[in-house]
């Protein structure tokens, strides 16, 4: 069948035949799912709150009571870099740390700077600890166990020739003598050192028996001699520290041989050297 259509002005148009209606192509295109979305849905505010206090460093107990004060968007956390966080719905990044800013500091040119601090006594540290032991008591009061170690070898080589105490004496040959110190091997001319820091109190000749002796002052009442020596290498009122040579060993006074004979007296009354060395 034709169809004539006519125009305002009376002409006429052949119309072929009605064209199909139009399909409308609905094209569906699907977002990138986002696998975590419903995870956060399902855990809500509170625990998103409390899990992200908990990676944070801030802990769980302050998690808690963030959430339950509604800080929801912002969480201030001490850190020394920034800490991101996300919003109720997971959406926007908002920053969660407040860094306190430091004040200025500045110094003269040319100033001094003091970094005090404590004193600290440990076992590689015998002279403070000597010094520790004796600053608010006499050293009779010093236990052998606390002592043990805060004083050091009169010489560089320790080898006891006879220990303090009762022995045969080696000069008569009679059982019961007192020995009121400890021998120790070293040939003439070796070096004696300085047991600890202090005073020299006496150099001399000793006349019961020490021949030449030099005696040094520990304070608190603690004093060490060295006897039988060849020379001195010291004075009267010097003062030394641990491990200075102050003489040199000898066969001086009531000696049978080259020798130390090294004392440690206490309020004057001589001791047993080991319970300090």
């Amino acid at each position: 069948m034709l169809l004539v259509h006519a125009d305002l002005q009376g002409r006429r148009r052949a119309a072929g035949p009605a064209s199909a209606p139009r399909v409308v192509e609905v094209i569906h295109t699907e977002r990138p799912r986002d696998l975590h979305r419903d995870a956060r849905r399902r855990r809500g505010p509170f625990r998103q709150i409390t899990e992200f206090a908990s990676a944070s460093g801030i802990g769980q107990k302050a998690g808690v009571a963030l959430a339950a004060t509604g800080l929801v968007l912002t969480v201030t956390v001490p850190a020394t870099s920034p800490v991101m966080a996300t919003d109720e719905a997971g959406i926007a990044p908002v920053a969660a740390s407040a860094v306190t800013p430091q004040p200025a500091i500045s110094a003269e040119a040319g100033a001094q700077i003091d970094f005090s601090r404590s004193a600290v006594v440990t076992q590689a540290d015998p002279d403070g600890k000597l010094k520790q032991l004796l600053s608010a008591q006499s050293a009779g009061a010093v236990s052998r166990a606390a002592s043990a170690g805060s004083l050091g070898a009169p010489l560089a080589s320790m080898s006891t020739a006879s220990p303090f105490g009762y022995r045969v004496s080696p000069i008569t040959g009679g059982s019961g003598d007192f020995h009121r110190g400890q021998d120790y091997v070293a040939q003439c001319g070796t070096s004696v050192l300085a047991a600890a820091t202090g005073t020299v109190t006496f150099v001399g000749w000793h006349q019961f028996g020490g021949g030449n002796r030099v005696v040094i002052d520990h304070g608190n009442g603690l004093e060490t001699t060295y006897n039988h020596l060849s020379s001195f290498n010291v004075s009267e009122g010097q003062t030394v520290s641990r491990g200075d040579v102050v003489a040199l060993s000898g066969t001086t006074g009531a000696s049978t041989g080259c020798h130390l004979h090294f004392e440690v007296q206490v309020n004057g009354e001589v001791v047993d050297p080991t319970g300090w060395l």
